[in-house]
């Protein structure tokens, strides 16, 4: 399959990303305070293999190494995200200067080996200080996080161009808090419903705080988003896809576009939003790019008695899935990409996470060959070329993982990194897929050149 690069744009950002919880270590080094990652992958049973992040990838110490796995690459940029417990371990109060100096030094580095760093400033990690406080749930929790975007964005401001408030806060509402798969590990429908409205005033709020410490920043949101599709087409299955929509897709896009809350999600879900005058014009603050994590499609059936949105998954029959049992459609995210750009028209949108995991093995001779990650990546990366082609305001791609790491509850099992990481040795060996990744941008490059 050929990618059509001549539909990118020149100034395509080529590149990888990364989470503080999921490749740092160093959790109690330099001042840093519990998360609530740190207490969830602690207790027993959350967690594949009882594993947890307290090493990781020890990126925290091997940081140098990874800029140069990111100059073997050829990328251009590097999504991060800051720790909120190393910079704020109070959850409020005072800077941990030990904590911001070490993302001070991370993004000369990448400045200095010619890296744009994208900063997204909240990746799951809340610290265990503001949980214990009643964390999202609790209004004050969004405003603890723009005092800490205001924090980051003042020391970071003037390098730092391109900033994400919020990494999937779908995961942080509706898994952590509805489903107890992730942290904190409520199954509360009340809670995660405020919990989702707290997220996206947090959100609003910390666009205003950015905005104000670093005036020309370019400010966006991470979402991951689903092509929905009913399993039949009996009309309970039609309208559950509805419901699927609402809940992963349309209430989390609808309100930062100045829309509000849905409609008919407030009445499937059947609780008092904490509504204050103001809020959803806080939430709808103009945004300068749309994040897109996509992975893969859902297919659902109708399920009263289920819990909220009351629709359940459906497994396709002979349909190719990852390593991690997920379906694998890259239509999916060329759909997602055109809708994106019919229904919201966002100033430029970017492919923020997209990868795939697989069992990967090192050949006696060291190297890691992964044809499947490696087909993946091509066929995603195809269709995304093809919704640019067709208008989608496509300005970069990042794929998901620079390095193999702490998948959340899967552990250490679930493989997604472009780079191999022995995680007893942290040897790092670039894949197969790596390479592959690096002959795309250097072809896009090269076709760059020419045109100029």
């Amino acid at each position: 399959m050929t990618i059509d690069l001549a539909a990118l744009p020149h100034d395509f950002l080529w590149g990888t990303a990364t989470s503080a919880y999921q490749i740092e270590g160093a959790v109690a080094e330099d001042g840093r305070s519990p998360s609530i990652w740190d207490t969830f992958s602690h207790t027993p049973g959350k967690i594949a293999g009882n594993d947890h992040g307290d090493v990781a990838c020890d990126h925290y110490h091997r940081w140098r190494e990874d800029i140069e796995l990111m100059r073997q690459l050829g990328t251009n940029a590097y999504r991060l995200s800051i720790a909120w417990p190393r910079v704020v371990p109070g959850g409020d109060g005072p800077v941990n200067a030990k904590g911001l100096a070490f993302y001070d030094k991370l993004v000369d580095g990448l400045l200095e080996a010619g890296i744009t760093p994208s900063v997204t400033l909240y990746h799951w990690d809340l610290p265990q200080a503001l949980q214990d406080r009643g964390g999202w749930p609790e209004r004050a929790t969004a405003e603890h996080f723009a005092v800490y975007a205001s924090a980051v964005a003042e020391r970071l401001g003037d390098r730092v161009g391109h900033w994400a408030t919020l990494n999937e806060p779908l995961c942080s509402a509706w898994i952590g808090h509805l489903e107890g798969k992730m942290a904190p590990g409520l199954t509360d429908l009340t809670a995660a419903v405020r919990a989702s409205y707290h997220l996206l005033l947090a959100h609003g709020l910390a666009v205003q705080a950015i905005r104000a410490a670093a005036p020309d920043a370019q400010v966006g949101i991470v979402n991951n988003l689903s092509t929905v599709h009913a399993a039949t087409d009996r009309p309970e299955d039609v309208a559950a896809a509805m419901r699927m929509d609402g809940h992963t897709n349309r209430w989390w896009l609808d309100p930062v576009h100045g829309r509000g809350f849905p409609a008919d999600m407030r009445e499937v879900y059947g609780v008092e939003l904490p509504e204050q005058k103001g809020d959803l014009e806080t939430m709808a603050a103009p945004l300068d790019w749309l994040g897109l994590n996509y992975y893969f499609p859902a297919t659902v059936a109708d399920d009263p008695a289920g819990p909220a949105p009351h629709a359940r998954s459906v497994r396709r029959i002979g349909v190719p899935r990852t390593g991690m049992d997920w379906e694998i459609d890259a239509s999916g995210i060329e759909a997602l990409l055109l809708r994106l750009t019919q229904e919201y028209g966002p100033r430029k949108l970017y492919v923020t996470e997209n990868g795939s995991a697989y069992p990967d093995v090192v050949r006696p001779d060291g190297t890691v060959d992964d044809p499947e990650r490696q087909d993946y990546l091509t066929k995603h990366l195809a269709a995304c070329a093809s919704a640019a082609r067709q208008g989608a305001p496509l300005a970069g791609y990042f794929a998901w993982s620079l390095l193999d790491n702490f998948e959340w509850a899967y552990g250490y099992d679930k493989r997604f990194g472009l780079v191999h990481v022995d995680y007893r040795t942290q040897v790092r060996t670039i894949k197969g897929t790596g390479h592959h990744y690096a002959e795309i941008i250097r072809g896009h490059r090269d076709r760059a050149a020419r045109a100029a």
